[in-house]
């Protein structure tokens, strides 16, 4: 395929058949008397590049705001619907309906029109399959937008609907006799496995994720603020291409901030003797990842330290070691459970309120927790039927011990290969020694 003017327009991560292939699974759900159809996201209301929403670009790519896409069941075709082109004399950064052979040779696409010809096409349709979920943006995982959009709903002085309940709202009024169906079990459906082409992405992801992590060990001293390891992740992270975090950053240091498990204003001093919890990830080309380890602010594990995370450490090396194809989460977290049981005793862990946090932890139904793919908190349950190749998902052992109000965890994104798993974030050290030695060696501060 030869250079176009505006190839660095559109992503080069996917080709134009794997998008075909995944609008294939959505003709295949809906049948051939129905269509679908996705709103893609507005444009950015601040200066800053546009980002596609995750369900739309998962289907076909395009990176161009207020367009929407269209699936024809009967024919099996798709139609690319996009704003026109800006008044002669604005500028305008992007693809437009003018680059429409340009548009349809990257993504398989059967025909670009202009939005104002979306009506007219919809106007003898029957059934349409369209997302009624959050739609997921820059940073955003659907259960959080859900809770979004659910205080500004329930707020007396907005009370505005989603951009998606608006949509629908829409559909509604203008075509009252269209069939509305739920377009998005299938769409998370395709999501929850991931193609090779997207493990590679997510396999950089989870790179770059363990890398900031290491960067931040090196660079950790008592009297820096939290803040300052998030912004050696985004040097990281940007660096390495990423967009930017893909959420987020968690960097909790001493028991009460730590205490809030999704504490994130990353703003007081971290203090000699305490440990800082960092869980962190890029938004790499639509894709991100999950992890999370603790360290000691002065370089040096104390005994309760030790005792606790050092217990958490090896229970979570457990659980990675069970993990296979073919098997249930269930499964999987008993066997590991079965194997864990004979480290909690008084030689490992001395006080008797350890061991009963220890003995919770291994019965904690969260240790093999949420998909992760384009969005850190990903669609697409993997805990109803065997593991298959191909799933991605967060492993995340987390000790409670309310009594002292203390919070212990560690946390690594990995996929399901034909034998195993391949750890995504593995390059960041779990061993206690490992992460001590790598403290020792200083870093750019």
């Amino acid at each position: 395929m030869g250079l176009h003017p505006k190839d660095s327009l559109f992503q080069k991560d996917f080709t134009a058949s794997e998008f075909a292939q995944r609008r294939a699974r959505v003709f295949d759900a809906i049948g051939p008397d129905a269509f679908a159809l996705l709103q893609g996201a507005a444009p950015a209301r601040v200066m800053d590049v546009f980002r596609q929403s995750n369900e739309f670009y998962h289907l076909c790519g395009v990176e161009i705001p207020q367009a929407y896409l269209m699936l024809c069941g009967k024919d099996r075709t798709t139609r690319l619907y996009l704003p026109p082109p800006a008044p002669p004399g604005q500028e305008v950064e992007g693809l437009t309906c003018d680059d429409a052979d340009f548009i349809k040779q990257r993504t398989g696409i059967d025909s670009v029109h202009r939005i104002d010809a979306l009506g007219k096409h919809l106007q003898h349709v029957a059934t349409v399959y369209t997302p009624m979920s959050q739609m997921e943006e820059f940073k955003g995982a659907r259960d959080q937008c859900w809770q979004v959009d659910a205080a500004i709903m329930a707020d007396p002085w907005n009370g505005r609907p989603s951009q998606e309940q608006h949509f629908l709202g829409l559909v509604r009024s203008r075509f009252p006799r269209i069939e509305l169906r739920n377009l998005t079990p299938c769409l998370d459906e395709i999501r929850g496995v991931k193609s090779p082409a997207e493990i590679v992405l997510l396999r950089e992801a989870g790179r770059l994720s363990a890398q900031a992590v290491i960067e931040a060990m090196r660079a950790t001293r008592p009297g820096m603020y939290e803040y300052e390891l998030n912004a050696i992740a985004h040097h990281v992270y940007l660096k390495h291409g990423a967009r930017s975090e893909g959420y987020r950053a968690i960097i909790a240091s001493g028991t009460d901030n730590t205490w809030h498990s999704h504490y994130f204003l990353n703003n007081c001093v971290m203090r000699y003797g305490d440990m800082v919890l960092m869980d962190t990830a890029p938004d790499y080309r639509y894709y991100t990842s999950d992890i999370g380890r603790m360290f000691p602010v002065n370089g040096t594990y104390s005994a309760w330290q030790r005792d606790l995370y050092g217990f958490v450490v090896d229970y979570h090396k457990i659980l990675l070691s069970c993990i296979r194809p073919g098997v249930t989460a269930d499964q999987i977290m008993a066997e590991a459970a079965e194997r864990a049981m004979p480290l909690i005793g008084p030689a490992r862990l001395s006080a008797n309120l350890y061991r009963q946090a220890a003995k919770r932890l291994l019965e904690y139904k969260g240790n093999l927790s949420h998909s992760v793919g384009m969005s850190v908190h990903d669609v697409g349950g993997y805990k109803q039927a065997p593991l298959r190749p191909g799933v991605v998902f967060a492993v995340d052992p987390q000790m409670w011990i309310p009594e002292e109000k203390l919070y212990i965890r560690v946390e690594d994104t990995v996929v399901v290969t034909e034998t195993g798993i391949e750890v995504l974030t593995g390059a960041a050290p779990l061993d206690l020694d490992e992460v001590e030695a790598l403290m020792r060696q200083g870093g750019k501060g």
